[in-house]
């Protein structure tokens, strides 16, 4: 199996939906209730209000309430870059780590790992950034979905 065809788990798990939930936003250009959302990326709309919230706090996206509320872009499409979905759900949703005693070296060893991970994870940013939400819905053949 090639890696193309594999499903690759990096970054926060909020952000592969993120990005299903804005897609169908700009596809739109409309007001889309969070249930609709859930519904096209076959999601639970729970789940999206959730990732929705986190997506507007960042102005992503604008959550409008009422009869008629629901979700609508705050940018066009052109303009919002995978880097910035990813952080707006990389924030706030990570589980708090277990608090093991590791000695010292485990703790020093933590440290750099954290580091690390954090390097690697603002190259991530660094290279989403390079993508708009309008060039990923370029690459997809919507008459098939």
């Amino acid at each position: 199996m090639s890696s193309a065809n594999r499903g690759v788990n990096i970054g926060p798990p909020r952000f592969k939906i993120a990005v299903h939930a804005i897609v169908w936003l700009a596809k739109s250009n409309n007001i889309l209730s969070s249930a609709m959302i859930a519904d096209q990326v076959s999601s639970h709309a729970t789940f999206m209000r959730r990732v929705l919230q986190q997506l507007a706090v960042t102005g992503i996206v604008e959550s409008r309430g009422g009869r008629e509320g629901g979700y609508i872009l705050r940018q066009d499409a052109c303009q919002i870059t995978l880097g910035d979905i990813y952080s707006a759900v990389s924030t706030g949703c990570a589980e708090p780590d277990e608090d093991v005693d590791c000695g010292e070296a485990g703790a020093q060893l933590d440290q750099e790992l954290e580091k690390i991970l954090y390097e690697a994870e603002q190259q991530t940013i660094d290279h989403l950034r390079q993508y708009t939400i309008a060039d990923v819905m370029n690459r997809v053949d919507f008459f098939k979905i």
